[in-house]
């Protein structure tokens, strides 16, 4: 009798255990299923917004608080690179930033041995993210940790562990070029390429730890490469090493590549594009260097080109800052921003400092204005407006549109200005609503009949937005 009462525990914990991994795999981030171009998580749609102070986030002091500050401001994505880079300045494993391999007596690492405080950091960080429902985007490898000043003090480096010599490995000492100029033999290490047996088994050690964790949550994406120009094998090899991994453990996992060059329409990205059986979503962050029309141009032809098996479109990184080198200035920032929104975009998280504006004041309130014109339009449900259709009299890059069938249109201005909204002919009342973008605040709503066109203008320069609704359809 005892013995059948352990087996009858033991059925149940085996079927509860069964039961809350569907559950989780339901709730988990997926493709929406009212519109593909979109996320879910919760089984509900969301659209990722975010902006933070670094990429390698899991690494920062105060996370906690950031993450808190990150949702409190609307956000609910994050970027976090695997990177063991130092922005303060500090050597690599001697400052807040550490590497996954444990330091020996000798000074030497071990690469068969793990440093507990790396990957407590990351479990955390999955940990205190899942608590506020912040959707995690994770870059394995990120290419400028293993060049230049960072790759002498790498644990990877043959002079630095125990594992492998130069010889056996087919490292160099220095790599000194720009990581753009693929000349580093880590990333060549797949069977496809030169079947790097000696590096290839601490690298899917590496990738299998990190698994360990990220499976047991139901937020992760994965991205291969941080910005890669490498070769095609590297990438597949990796998105196949995962999908199998979770297929072990009965998960689905959602996976992409970030391809570096600037120009979408290049080959380089038909590699993700042309294989959602492989990356079943799509990151354009490199876009992000383009800007006004063009980089609203640019997101409509990948848009278009994965209509046929249509999947979310990521961009987590949004470059402009007015110290930074790349993507313009603040202002460029924000109309990115909001040019994505407003295209269809399954997220938009503003780059960190000093490449983007991060969780500066400035994003908050861009952040903030976003969750309150998502209150008032259902993104999920509109189409964009890639021609401007809809507009009479806009110039180039003043106004952008997204709609609701025939009964609610939204119109962002990005300094100001004045056009016609083409509505259908027949008269009829409108309410119009004008978003402050800056001030995060809506203005009173106003009510006006029109037919054929209604005429638009800006209350002001700087940022903003009308949401412009049929009276009978609210």
């Amino acid at each position: 009798m005892k013995h059948h009462a352990c087996y009858l525990i033991t059925v149940l914990i085996a079927i509860l255990l069964f039961l809350s991994r569907d559950v989780l795999a339901q709730a988990a981030v997926q493709p929406s299923e009212e519109n593909p171009y979109y996320w879910q998580y919760q089984e509900k749609p969301v659209l990722l917004l975010g902006g933070s102070t670094d990429d390698n986030l899991f690494q920062i002091s105060e996370l906690k608080q950031h993450l808190s500050a990150i949702a409190d401001a609307g956000g609910n994505y994050i970027r976090n690179t695997m990177s063991d880079r130092s922005p303060d300045g500090v050597q690599p494993g001697k400052g807040r930033v550490v590497y996954a391999f444990k330091e020996i007596d000798s000074g030497k690492f071990d690469l068969n041995r793990w440093n507990e405080t790396y990957w407590k950091r990351f479990e955390n960080m999955l940990r205190w993210t899942y608590e506020r429902d912040i959707i995690v985007q994770i870059e394995i490898w990120d290419r400028f940790d293993y060049s230049r000043e960072n790759w002498p003090p790498h644990p990877y480096n043959p002079q630095n562990n125990i594992n492998y010599s130069y010889r056996e490995s087919g490292f160099e000492p220095q790599y000194p070029e720009h990581p753009g100029a693929n000349k580093q033999p880590f990333f060549f290490t797949t069977p496809g390429q030169d079947h790097n047996k000696v590096v290839l088994q601490y690298q899917r050690k590496f990738v299998d730890k990190l698994l360990d964790y990220t499976l047991k949550y139901p937020h992760v994406l994965y991205c291969i490469d941080n910005e890669t120009s490498g070769e095609e094998a590297w990438a597949v090899y990796w998105a196949e090493f995962i999908q199998q991994r979770a297929k072990q453990e009965n998960r689905k996992v959602y996976i992409t590549e970030m391809w570096d060059d600037w120009d979408l329409t290049q080959e380089q990205h038909r590699r993700t594009l042309d294989h959602p059986e492989r990356f079943a979503f799509v990151d354009v962050s490199q876009n992000n260097h383009q800007r006004n029309e063009t980089h609203w141009q640019n997101f409509h032809w990948v848009r278009n080109y994965v209509k046929e098996q249509p999947r979310p479109i990521n961009n987590v990184k949004i470059y402009g800052a007015d110290d930074g080198r790349h993507g313009g200035n603040n202002i460029d920032a924000v109309e990115k921003f909001w040019r994505l929104i407003f295209a269809g975009a399954a997220s938009a998280r503003f780059h960190r400092p000093t490449s983007g504006i991060g969780l500066s004041e400035l994003a908050v309130k861009q952040l903030r204005s976003a969750r309150l014109f998502l209150k008032e339009f259902d993104i999920v449900e509109a189409d964009p407006d890639p021609r401007h259709d809809y507009l009479v009299n806009r110039d180039e890059d003043e106004a952008y549109l997204n709609y609701i069938g025939q009964e609610q249109f939204a119109v962002y201005f990005t300094d100001g200005g004045e056009v016609e909204l083409r509505v259908p002919g027949a008269q009829r009342e409108w309410h119009l609503r004008w978003l402050d973008i800056t001030k995060s605040q809506w203005l009173e709503s106003t009510l006006l009949t029109a037919g054929d066109t209604i005429p638009l203008q800006a209350p002001g320069k700087g940022p903003w937005l009308v949401v412009v609704t049929s009276k009978g359809a609210q």
